[in-house]
């Protein structure tokens, strides 16, 4: 099997809040795939890595075994990278700004690593590194 592309698919509670979440920390507009209460999706990085964001009720029928509530577990976490420390808290700063949950705040752990991690408004985790 040679899949062509992979994408992301994630349940939220609030597909509008969810919108205004990653368009306020800079993430690019899937257009075509933004236009209804059931989905968002944004484009991610350079080569276009495509996360969609469902409604839990949209998402719920095609998963058959409904969704996690992640306010107490981990689901999957995204690595995002930074080119720099600065930028790395400067991303801290548009999360907080945007509503975000800063899991860990901007620090080094170990050797050449920096960075910090967070929540969206759905408790869906990511991280940004600079390394």
């Amino acid at each position: 099997m040679q899949p062509k592309q992979i994408w992301a698919n994630l349940a939220v509670k609030d597909v509008e809040l969810t919108r205004k979440f990653y368009t306020a920390i800079g993430f690019t507009s899937n257009e075509g795939h933004n236009k209804t209460n059931e989905l968002t999706s944004f484009k991610i990085g350079e080569d276009g890595f495509v996360v969609h964001f469902f409604s839990h009720d949209h998402f719920t029928d095609p998963a058959k075994d409904g969704t996690t509530d992640l306010s107490g577990t981990n689901e999957i976490m995204f690595t995002l990278w930074a080119d720099s420390r600065k930028e790395a808290d400067a991303w801290a700063t548009e999360v907080r700004n945007a509503d975000g949950i800063i899991l860990q705040e901007p620090a080094e752990f170990g050797k050449g690593y920096y960075g910090f991690s967070f929540a969206d408004p759905d408790g869906h985790k990511w991280n940004v590194f600079n390394m």
